[in-house]
């Protein structure tokens, strides 16, 4: 019999970690428009292998210079950027926080990189490059495309794609009072991407016992003996650059 790994976020997602992430933001042009809010919940797996929410990590952002808010947003949030009694720091040093916390989690899951879960995923992983792009943060662990996006997975498993309506369909609970606010939608993201992960665990089984039955498999064909290998330089040439590797 072929023995299958053990779940693990590394054997679940194919390396990557699942890290939700949700951004109030000054408008919808990630370039132009003010950062203002980032909430970060991180994920936990049980011995069985089904996902459950876990610590959750917030921070008020101040608006860089020459940010533009959108009042039609701003009215829709609720925050006032200014506001004295406001604890916001910079981009850079939010970024840096929540990067380092989403690092230990990659390491401690044996896991190479963080994979953003958001509803309406683009939105947040737009603003969070560029937000990266503007203060020259490295080692940012995130990958820079790739995303889970709950509106699709809602869209799937429960035929709603609106936040609220797909968390009220799950059988999940939601304060509208409490929404608009970046650790709130962050934590309702997370419980719904859980929620259908877990329902879709007995396919997840399936699909293991079914590859595994299979044995290695084998992604590109072989190369025919003495042909080139595509990508590969030209003999006698030089190599050109190194391997790409990421440090997460």
């Amino acid at each position: 019999m072929t023995q299958i790994e053990p779940i693990t976020f590394a054997t679940r997602f194919r390396g990557f970690l699942p890290v939700v992430i949700d951004v109030e933001t000054g408008g919808f042009n990630s370039q132009t428009d003010a950062l203002l809010e980032i909430a970060a919940v991180f994920l936990e797996m049980r011995s069985d292998g089904t996902l459950a929410r876990g610590e959750t990590i917030r921070y008020h952002v101040a608006p860089f210079p020459g940010a533009n808010l959108e009042p039609a947003s701003m009215a829709v949030t609720g925050i006032d950027p200014h506001h004295p009694l406001r604890p916001a720091i910079s981009e850079e040093d939010a970024l840096q926080r929540i990067f380092r916390e989403v690092r230990n989690a990659i390491r401690a899951a044996d896991c190479t990189r963080a994979v953003l879960v958001g509803h309406n995923a683009f939105f947040d992983l737009n603003f969070l490059n560029a937000a990266v792009a503007r203060t020259q943060v490295k080692r940012n662990p995130f990958h820079p495309f790739s995303s889970f996006d709950t509106a699709t997975l809602g869209g799937v498993a429960f035929g709603q794609t609106v936040l609220m309506r797909a968390t009220l369909a799950a059988g999940l609970e939601w304060d509208t009072a409490s929404a608009h606010s970046a650790a709130y939608d962050a934590e309702r993201t997370a419980d719904l991407f859980c929620t259908v992960c877990n329902q879709f665990q007995g396919v997840f089984d399936a699909s293991r016992r079914r590859l595994a039955s299979m044995g290695p498999l084998q992604i590109e064909p072989s190369p025919v003996p003495g042909a080139p290998v595509q990508g590969a330089p030209m003999q006698g040439a030089p190599m050109q650059g190194a391997p790409n590797t990421v440090d997460p």
